[in-house]
């Protein structure tokens, strides 16, 4: 039986990209998907092989080895498709579930896989049923031989087929509303070919807001000016968390905050969680921080949470000295349900 080097659709294909857009077209021609929060990831099968692929090109079968079993298992024998692994815990989507799984130890993989196991959400072909590649194709007929790929697979509990929609009310609805686990919302030109590398779709982030108190600052590295802000949120104890942090300050605000928050330092700051040390994140800025007593709130702009932190830096909106800090919880902050639950919903 031929291999997976045999495959129409070559295993260093590189998946098409999407371009940030501040709105969702509302011309003809577009499809809208929910763009899912989770592990971009190509899954090749040709009999008993199954490669994963990351969008970095990188192998990512032995860090799912649930997924690849769960493919192997289908009664389909030889398909591409492209989607996003996805891992619930206590039916929330987990972030932090799949990047523990990209662990060097073989053992402690699979003792994860058998704990959370994976999921993964489909929402294109590459390859038709009869072995052809579509990548030449329209989205309009990969999307069809997708749905049809699916109904062969018949309905594995894990393997879920990602909605969509033509109309945008409908797409300005999963960005409103859907849930947290939704990265945004992706719009295709259903005329469109699937572009390997390419960033030939248009993705629109669903970003929320909080407020938060201010627990402490970073200096910027060889200077006596605020770098950045670090951000907290109350737990149900009480206690202040480390949540994340904001440096959109401009060189102009800086010399004036940075002598608003000195007279502040000298507080407990972070009475729960504290910021962490050293990190490759880091980027040449000093990682020692000063605490504040927990006076000031700002409001922040944030795409996604993982494990009650933002995930990535914050944009600073505004101060808000019309909000108590003791106001400030973690309750702001939203879980993030699983694409099972979504899917049943849109």
């Amino acid at each position: 039986m031929s291999g997976l080097s045999d495959l129409a659709v070559p295993l260093d294909l590189a998946p098409m990209e999407a371009k940030l857009v501040e709105e969702i077209p509302t011309d003809e021609g577009w499809r809208y998907e929910p763009k899912w929060d989770g592990f971009r990831c190509l899954a090749f099968r040709a009999g008993d092989q199954v490669e994963l692929k990351a969008k970095s090109g990188k192998p990512l079968g032995r860090y799912f080895p649930d997924v690849v079993a769960m493919l192997q298992a289908l009664p389909v024998e030889r398909f591409v498709v492209d989607g996003e692994l996805t891992i619930a815990v206590d039916g929330e989507l987990s972030f932090d579930a799949l990047q523990l799984r990209l662990h060097p130890a073989e053992s402690r993989v699979r003792k994860l896989a058998a704990e959370t196991p994976a999921s993964l959400v489909l929402f294109d072909c590459l390859l038709d049923a009869k072995g052809h590649s579509l990548v030449d194709a329209p989205l309009a007929q990969r999307r069809a031989a997708l749905e049809a790929l699916f109904k062969r697979m018949k309905s594995p509990p894990r393997i879920m087929l990602s909605p969509g929609t033509e109309e945008p009310a409908q797409a300005r609805a999963w960005l409103k509303a859907v849930g947290a686990a939704l990265d945004g919302v992706v719009a295709k030109r259903l005329d469109g070919p699937y572009q390997p590398g390419e960033r030939a779709m248009l993705k629109i982030k669903r970003m929320r807001t909080a407020e938060c108190v201010v627990g402490g600052f970073r200096y910027e590295k060889d200077s006596r000016f605020v770098a950045s802000l670090l951000l907290g949120l109350y737990d149900a104890e009480g206690r202040l968390d480390h949540v994340g942090f904001t440096a959109t300050i401009s060189d102009a605000e800086r010399p004036a905050l940075t002598q608003r928050l000195e007279k502040l330092a000298g507080g407990e700051g972070f009475t729960g969680d504290k910021p962490g040390g050293p990190s490759r994140w880091s980027n040449g800025r000093s990682v020692e921080w000063t605490p504040l007593k927990p006076e000031l709130v700002v409001e922040v702009r944030y795409d996604h949470v993982t494990g009650d932190r933002f995930r990535h830096g914050t944009k600073l909106l505004r101060f808000r000295p019309d909000k108590a800090p003791r106001q400030c919880t973690l309750a702001q902050l939203r879980a993030e349900a699983a694409p099972k639950a979504l899917i049943e919903r849109v």
